[in-house]
């Protein structure tokens, strides 16, 4: 969190993301060398803030000598020297808050790629090192290095404005911002590929994000209608995977071991997102939607009728075939499997969802319980060869094998 507020305070001054990062490393870098000898100040946070003040002026000064070397620094660039300098010492006393913000909306630039974003994210607010961000991504480190180096290049060149933007602007800015810090903590939950089922601290780092901002932008309902459905989310973690090591799906899930503190502070940011918009937005209605598996003591319990009714209004609002997949799944149990196939063979006619795998995952779990186990053999086989993730395999492949042998104890002799 101090990093990313030096670098926030920072760039809004020196205008340049990059710079400021670099600025704040050195901060930091002096922190480490000088407190084991003379002690943690009593406010650590000042002190970086006090020593990346002292950099950026001397980064100021090396340019203004640089400029002067080549006889480009004419009277009215020294006035701008003086300003910069004058309101680099006056952001230690600024609110810190509107530079995280100003820092989350740059890092978050539609002119990035969302492979940028997310990686400029983590870096910048997430803190964690490039080789980090590499592996969370089975991305080689040299990539993640590329592609950060070139998005701070991007910002520069596109001389995008360290600004918390107005009006229409802001919104789509911030649909994007939402959108990075539920990609990264979808990847921590379910990751696409790998040996992991999971990724915790991908899910952490997004978590701590979507709580600092629903502090910083308290009155948007879809930041806290985000944090309500990471935190619901969240509290399965530990129920997810056995005891053994192996995945839990939910409805098989020891419901004892879900985090009931994550489980209330999501109910209490679903109530806010609710109280302060009458029309919910798509993360508000996946909160909703997970607060009704949340409420449930027990799988029986679950209310599919009402999560078929969120599921049709949040495909009414964000048109998506893996919606309608997912709410293929409430209405297989709510009104039977035979109903949800229906649904789902409708989507598989479509071509819209080729090549994802959950859709022949879900098809086999309802021919299954119709029956038609050699059907549903081959739909967890042909999903079982389109996921990446090799935890996520081996569970389809058991549950092919076990259609199997179902298959041969029910032939007839």
């Amino acid at each position: 969190m101090e990093s990313a507020k030096l670098i926030a305070g920072l760039a809004r001054i020196v205008r340049d993301v990059g710079v400021a990062e670099e600025l704040a490393q050195d901060a930091l870098v002096a922190a480490l060398e000088q407190w084991p000898r003379s002690g943690v100040p009593d406010n650590p946070g000042a002190w970086l803030m006090a020593a990346s003040k002292h950099r950026a002026i001397d980064h100021f000064r090396r340019l203004a000598m640089l400029d002067r070397k080549h006889q480009e620094l004419g009277r009215e660039l020294d006035t701008h020297r003086e300003t910069a300098v004058a309101e680099l010492h006056a952001a230690i006393d600024n609110d810190i808050g509107d530079d995280l913000l100003r820092l989350i909306f740059t890092a978050c630039h539609p002119v990035l790629s969302p492979e940028a974003r997310v990686a400029m994210t983590l870096r910048l607010l997430g803190g964690l090192t490039t080789d980090e961000v590499a592996r969370a991504f089975l991305i080689p480190e040299k990539t993640i290095a590329q592609r950060i180096v070139r998005a701070k290049r991007t910002l520069t060149e596109a001389r995008v404005p360290f600004e918390i933007p107005r009006g229409e602007g802001r919104a789509q800015r911030l649909a994007s911002v939402l959108e990075v810090i539920y990609l990264i903590f979808n990847e921590g939950y379910s990751a696409t590929s790998g040996a992991d089922w999971m990724r915790p601290a991908l899910c952490e780092e997004a978590l701590r994000l979507g709580r600092v901002l629903a502090q910083l932008m308290p009155q948007e309902p879809e930041v806290h209608g985000l944090e309500a459905l990471m935190e619901i989310q969240a509290s399965r973690s530990r129920a997810r995977v056995s005891h053994s090591g192996e995945p839990v799906l939910l409805l098989d899930q020891d419901r004892s071991r879900w985090d009931q503190l994550l489980i209330h502070r999501g109910l209490a940011a679903l109530h806010r997102a609710e109280q302060l918009s009458a029309r919910c937005g798509p993360y508000t209605l996946q909160a909703a939607i997970a607060a009704c598996h949340a409420r449930a003591q027990t799988a029986e319990q679950t209310d599919w009728h009402r999560i078929v009714e969120i599921y049709t209004e949040l495909s009414r609002v964000t048109p998506s075939a893996i919606i309608d997949l997912n709410r293929s799944v409430a209405v297989a149990m709510a009104e039977g499997p035979a109903a949800g196939l229906a649904l789902v063979n409708q989507i598989e006619s479509s071509g819209k969802l080729q090549g994802y795998h959950l859709l022949p995952s879900v098809r086999g779990d309802f021919l299954h319980k119709l029956g038609r186990l050699e059907e549903a053999r081959a739909e967890f086989e042909r999903a079982a060869s389109l996921t990446r993730n090799t935890v996520e395999r081996k569970l389809l492949l058991a549950r092919a094998a076990e259609c199997g042998s179902a298959s041969s104890r029910t032939e007839p002799r």
